[in-house]
């Protein structure tokens, strides 16, 4: 019988596919210029060995902002890059994105349950990530005030897990079927949590916000902005995630529990997004599995919709 874990690889190892088929797109997308590596050499710490993939537009804004884009499990980084139109969107808005390619040879997914990992400057993957973007800031003029990372189920949750272990490094979030920072703790690397899975981990809001302001204690500065989406019907990572996700970030940005405003039908019929402040919107998407991204008709939108939330006014 297959376990969650194992169904999370299965729905995952055909992402790449599922979204060149419904989206109707080549192998590769749009993209004007092709996805370079950057030597091991080149950055540090990494104390994982994550790969490092860079896209850089030909025409990037002055001070350029910087996209995070991690993969899903059973993904690379190259799978990210022709699985989306993120890249295509760069060359429009001459921003910079770096597509990080997890070192977990076994399914790929990230490590977001070490106490490593959920530490800043405390090594794992997420360390190795960061690396990656003082590279970009140091040898391209990027801009320190702008730097975002966006990512789906594996790389949602990296995602929180970026934004919560980095404060002082990232802006703002986007992160698409993925579980609250912490959800996943646990005594390992890439440690498997059927109990969040399963959206048995229930906190109230102060818990969760205690286990973020945990990853560093000393922070008292800004923190980033966030935007989740999950689906209603998702039986990989389960809908009272999003729930989680709610209480926790609304806690630590203190905002209010309940949304300020309530958008019905949007970003899609269906729909329902909730305000809670600028910082913060959770939507919740009726009827859409884990796949959440995968619609033909509304993937390259929301893109959109979430990169114009993650900078303001794309300009």
């Amino acid at each position: 019988m297959l376990n969650f874990h194992s169904t999370l690889h299965i729905l995952e190892g055909i992402f790449t596919l599922t979204l060149a088929i419904l989206l109707g797109l080549p192998a590769v997308n749009g993209a004007a210029n092709n996805l370079t590596q950057v030597a091991a050499s080149s950055f540090s710490p990494n104390p994982t060995n994550v790969g490092f993939y860079l896209y850089v537009p030909s025409t990037l804004q002055a001070k350029p902002p910087v996209l995070v884009n991690p993969h899903w499990c059973h993904g690379s980084a190259q799978d990210a890059f022709a699985g989306t139109q993120l890249a295509t969107l760069a060359d429009a808005y001459g921003y910079i994105m770096i597509f990080p390619d997890s070192p977990n040879t076994a399914d790929k997914c990230w490590d977001v349950s070490s106490n490593q990992t959920l530490t800043h400057n405390g090594g794992g993957d997420s360390q190795g990530i960061v690396s990656m973007v003082n590279y970009v800031l140091q040898n391209y003029n990027a801009d320190p005030a702008r730097v975002f990372s966006m990512g789906t189920s594996s790389g949602a949750m990296m995602t929180n897990v970026l934004l919560g272990s980095y404060p002082d490094v990232f802006a703002a979030g986007s992160a698409w079927a993925g579980v609250a920072f912490g959800c996943f703790a646990g005594n390992g690397y890439d440690v498997w949590s059927n109990d969040c899975a399963t959206g048995k981990i229930i906190k109230s809001g102060a818990q969760w916000e205690a286990i973020v302001k945990a990853a560093y204690p000393s922070y008292t500065g800004f923190r980033p902005k966030m935007q989740v989406f999950h689906g209603t019907v998702d039986t990989t990572l389960y809908p009272q995630n999003l729930v989680e996700e709610i209480k926790e970030w609304t806690a630590v940005l203190g905002l209010p529990s309940t949304p300020v405003q309530t958008l019905s039908n949007y970003p899609d019929s269906a729909w329902t997004t909730y305000v809670y402040g600028d910082t913060f919107h959770a939507t919740n998407a009726t009827g859409v599995t884990h796949n959440i991204q995968t619609n033909e008709s509304v993937a390259l939108p929301f893109s959109e919709q979430a990169l114009k939330f993650l900078f303001v006014v794309l300009k």
